[in-house]
């Protein structure tokens, strides 16, 4: 059963381009939406707070505030609506996961940047 499982994930299209990014790391997600007949790209930028799976099942989170609000939002890394993924900063963090940040708020949920 595992020996089919990783069969097909091997066989899954892996994308080349995506930037090596971990958790603390500012990110713009470009993600296509398609609405009805419609098609337009979206871009999410937000603090990157979780990177978990290996391989095709590879996901991240990431969030934002929106008027006051957090917004988190799941991204499969291997998804074909997925347009782009640029690193904006690189942070300074010492936890691979970041769910304390949904406590804090203004100062103090700012995450170091790295020089």
């Amino acid at each position: 059963m595992e020996r089919e499982i990783k069969l097909v994930q091997d066989s899954f299209v892996r994308k080349e381009d995506i930037p090596s990014f971990k958790a603390g790391d500012n990110v713009s997600v470009s993600y296509r939406i398609i609405e009805g007949g419609k098609e337009r790209i979206q871009i999410f930028k937000g603090d990157v707070i979780n990177v978990r799976g290996a391989g095709t099942d590879k996901m991240f989170t990431v969030r934002k505030m929106s008027n006051g609000i957090g917004v988190e939002r799941v991204f499969p890394i291997h998804t074909p609506f997925i347009e782009e993924i640029k690193v904006n900063k690189i942070g300074k963090v010492r936890r691979a996961k970041l769910f304390y940040l949904r406590d804090l708020t203004g100062k103090s949920a700012r995450i170091k940047e790295k020089r």
